[in-house]
């Protein structure tokens, strides 16, 4: 077994491949950015390296950083996560150079698979099915036009080098094409230094269905059943669950042996996920499951495997790169349950899923009834840097009824504050009548975004317990605060009131009229902040104050004058207007890159662009007002 283990990642993998080795023996090394220095997987791993500044670029993957740590600490291995240089063939060849234990597949297996045209033509070769579409050399403008057009709308445009759902775009009309192009082009480049891509044909009732397999230096792989990625957003996986709903012995065989197919073609040692999309709009079949790519890494959703087989995919890593032979055989894998994983990311969906930055003076996750993978702590920060989730939540039951409702349940604990999360929206997709009865596809959340990240209004419970938090924040007849305040606002601390009153309670510029009760029943933390009273209900997060606030906008909308500010740290990438052009609400002005995705800021009425201060390649602060509108005459 291996002795010592340098982790070249960060938050909640780092963590997670941390626990597995502390209870194997293993001597962990963590490596950070100046970002991270405070990190918990830092702080974690028996030995912590810094290895340059906040960006990705200039510490996580710069290689030559990440050997010279591990010569630096004597460490045996990388472990490279997900993400990253996880999937860098290069990066791990230079690991075996240096006469240290990459624990991942071969460099040729990564090269073999890490590009989609070339993965796909060694799959049709190997006889696993494959989705029709163009894998071509020629990356023209023309060419790919003429090839979509020729495939046929939808079509689906994917950067050759992907993953994560990162330059993916799907296009419904010829018109969009090139357009989508550019943009599909340019977040490549960005996450993957190569803007090539090739084009699908967009399957109109999409399942995705993946795959764990496992492969030794022995000769054995093995798969560890299938897994449903269905429910996505912007191609980005929000909940997973294993075993995939409606797949029959019949279908779970094909598709588990084209995987295992898939793997042997590349001769694959250590974890993999071979990806496959089906036409679900007669249920799962064996003829309308195509190979989509195969990641060759451990991934995000691995939990969910876990959790049904009673395996930990790390040790199987660990064991792997050292040489030993699988731990099971086929015939021994079994499945036992269900599992679901939800995401929990920091960002917003009230105002499009923006990422949310800062710190996390409130972050209280489920402790006792699901698994919890989680990249920070509470009194840390979610920095601007990096990918926005947080963390994973992770249910496990006898059925996928009961998992469902203990996943729900879950994410209608979260409490953060002041980071923005999309745990109430979690909770609605787990606890949906369509979810529940396993009829999805990977439309699903477009297809109900109105009913799943719309505002709800707070019951009357939290509205009184609210109210008993705010009892002397703006009492009758007195403009000062006493000591009940700081009673009153402790979490989940509660007294009887000694009067029973009326308060107004504002949300922003909806009022509420709430009792201020003589026995408010504890339900959910409420507490006070200066002077607003911060309560958490279902998932979702309120914030109250006793005055009518003034309203200064939404960030990434135009406030009240028209500016349309910067909803957060980023790169502009591209502007398409210029002063003293008219533009139509729901306009694209600009576009920002940040946390690793691009986001386009829009027009939020009809108007004329009376100030522009943004500029393509430009880095801009959050609140910075980037473009000014005046209302069309």
């Amino acid at each position: 077994m291996i002795e010592s283990l340098l982790i070249a990642n960060r938050g909640e993998i780092a963590r997670r491949i941390i626990r597995t080795a502390r209870r194997l023996g293993v001597r962990t090394v963590a490596v950070y950015s100046e970002a991270d220095a405070k990190a918990p997987h830092v702080a974690e791993a028996d030995e912590a390296v810094l290895i340059g500044p906040a960006p990705a670029r200039e510490s996580y993957l710069v290689a030559g950083k990440i050997l010279a740590a591990a010569k630096q600490t004597g460490a045996q291995a990388i472990h490279p996560g997900y993400g990253c240089l996880s999937e860098n063939a290069a990066f791990a060849e230079a690991v075996k150079d240096a006469g240290l234990i990459w624990v991942g597949p071969p460099p040729a297996a990564i090269n073999a698979m890490g590009l989609k045209d070339a993965a796909k033509s060694l799959m049709i070769a190997a006889g696993v099915p494959c989705t029709p579409g163009y894998l071509g050399d020629d990356q023209s403008e023309a060419r790919l036009a003429t090839e979509a057009k020729a495939i046929g709308f939808p079509v689906l445009i994917k950067a050759v080098a992907g993953g994560g759902g990162k330059g993916m775009r799907k296009v419904e009309a010829e018109g969009d094409f090139l357009a989508a192009l550019a943009s599909c082009r340019r977040e490549a480049a960005a996450s993957f230094g190569d803007d090539r891509v090739l084009l699908e044909k967009y399957v109109t009732r999409p399942r995705h269905i993946e795959v764990q397999v496992f492969g030794d230096s022995h000769g054995n792989v093995v798969h560890l059943y299938e897994r449903d990625c269905s429910l996505q957003r912007r191609h980005q996986k929000v909940i997973e669950e294993a075993p995939a709903p409606g797949m029959d012995a019949a279908t779970r065989a094909a598709v588990c042996d084209a995987a295992v197919k898939a793997a042997r073609a590349v001769r694959y040692e250590g974890a993999g996920t071979v990806e496959f999309i089906a036409d679900a709009s007669e249920g799962l079949r064996a003829d309308r499951i195509w190979f989509m790519e195969m990641n060759t890494r451990l991934q995000v959703e691995h939990p969910v495997t876990e959790m049904v087989t009673g395996q930990d995919l790390v040790e199987w890593q660990l064991r792997v790169a050292s040489g030993e032979p699988l731990p099971l055989k086929q015939d021994q894998i079994t499945l036992d349950g269900w599992a679901m994983e939800a995401r929990l990311y920091a960002e917003n969906p009230a105002t499009g899923f923006l990422p949310s930055t800062g710190p996390l003076t409130h972050f209280r996750l489920p402790e006792d009834e699901v698994r919890v993978d989680s990249a920070v702590e509470e009194g840390g920060e979610v920095s601007p840097f990096y990918d926005p989730m947080i963390a994973k939540l992770i249910a496990h039951s006898y059925n996928r009824n009961a998992a469902a409702r203990q996943l729900a349940d879950a994410c209608r604990s979260v409490e953060v504050w002041p980071v923005k999360t999309n745990s109430a929206f979690l909770a609605r997709c787990a606890d949906h009548p369509d979810f529940v009865h396993g009829d999805m596809d990977t439309g699903f959340i477009e297809a109900r975004l109105d009913d799943l990240v719309s505002e709800v209004a707070p019951s009357p419970i939290l509205l009184s317990e609210a109210a008993f938090c705010a009892i002397d924040l703006d009492p009758p007849g007195n403009e000062q605060s006493s000591a009940w305040s700081s009673l009153a606002g402790a979490a989940g601390f509660r007294l009887n009131a000694a009067r029973q009153t009326r308060i107004s309670l504002w949300r922003g510029d909806e009022e509420f009229e709430a009792e201020r009760s003589r026995l408010p029943v504890y339900r959910r933390t409420t507490f006070s902040e200066g002077q607003r009273i911060i309560a958490f209900e279902d998932g979702a997060t309120f914030e109250f104050t006793t005055r009518k606030p003034v309203s200064l906008g939404e960030g990434g909308e135009a406030a009240s004058d028209g500016a349309v500010l910067s909803p957060m740290p980023g790169k502009i990438v591209s502007v398409s207007v210029k002063a003293g052009d008219t533009v139509v609400k729901g306009q694209t002005l600009l576009v920002l890159e940040a946390m690793k995705m691009e986001h386009a800021l829009a027009a939020p009425f009809d108007g004329v662009v009376a100030e522009l201060s943004a500029e393509a390649g430009g880095q801009v602060s959050e609140g910075v007002v980037l473009v000014k509108l005046e209302a069309a005459s």
